[in-house]
């Protein structure tokens, strides 16, 4: 074997151990929340160095809630508005996210449609201010438009992205969120996987966990949230930046009854 042949060999087999040493440090740091809460996850440091930037300061609050500690009513909440198969699934629901996917592809192209008619609307504005002598108006609004993105994810996938993965949307980070989801489902039980997750979702700006949403929205422990509070949460999940803002809204009311009717039916691990 020629020399340039055995660097390439050696190269690809350095690749393949580092990716099979990545894999084995997630695995080890799985299996240790089956009995140690994890310090942070990968989206909330980078939440903590962005409020950091934007306000001087860290304007932080999270604190640790075993299962027992956070009421039913918020584990059925959760599971009826985010993901109703939680406790039969084995992590991944693939039809789910063929759906999403499809959705997705659909508001991409529509979205794009509008973009290219308003960018034709405004090269034409443009040469009639031009012939007029007039100031070029601005690019409308609709050329930056971004396709509104439907998820098809289960609490697991949304815990093992949270936990280890960037916000970055590529096949190969969908890729690894896949195996952590499978390491997941297969190290820690269904109630372990709800309970990390439920203290380490983001409820809001610089608020994670069930105890300091429900501390922050209605001064209670998160054991005492009654039926509709924790459906007002539930709510909350998709956009919690954009419903903190207004967290009494029509829309945010009139969905948190539609997951409060679910709720009886929504069974927990």
């Amino acid at each position: 074997m020629t020399s340039p042949m055995r660097a390439v060999w050696r190269i690809l087999a350095l690749i393949v151990l580092a990716g099979l040493s990545l894999q084995l440090y997630f695995v080890a740091r799985v299996a240790l929340m089956a009995v140690l809460a994890p310090e942070s996850t990968t989206f909330q440091r980078s939440e903590m160095r962005r409020i950091v930037v934007d306000a001087g300061t860290l304007m932080w609050s999270q604190t640790w809630r075993d299962a027992d500690q956070i009421s039913d009513h918020l584990k059925r909440a959760v599971i009826a508005s985010e993901d109703a198969n939680f406790v039969d699934h084995a992590g991944i629901e693939f039809e789910a996210l063929q759906n999403a996917w499809k959705k997705n592809n659909r508001a991409e192209e529509r979205v794009e449609r509008a973009r290219q008619a308003a960018l034709a609307r405004h090269e034409r504005a443009v040469a009639r201010a031009l012939k007029r002598g007039r100031t070029p108006p601005p690019p409308p609004a609709a050329a930056q438009a971004v396709p509104k993105v439907v998820g098809g994810s289960t609490i697991t996938q949304q815990l093992a992205k949270n936990l280890f993965l960037s916000k970055e949307r590529n096949f190969l980070r969908k890729g690894q969120e896949v195996l952590i989801t499978f390491m997941l489902e297969g190290l820690l039980s269904k109630e372990r996987i709800l309970t990390v997750y439920l203290n380490n979702v983001e409820w809001g700006e610089g608020v994670f966990g069930a105890e300091a949403a429900a501390q922050h929205y209605f001064h209670v422990g998160a054991d005492r949230l009654a039926p509709i509070q924790a459906a007002r949460l539930a709510v909350m999940l998709p956009a919690p930046k954009r419903f903190e803002q207004q967290p009494r809204s029509g829309y945010v009311m009139g969905r948190a009854g539609t997951i409060a009717a679910r709720m009886r039916d929504a069974e927990l691990p």
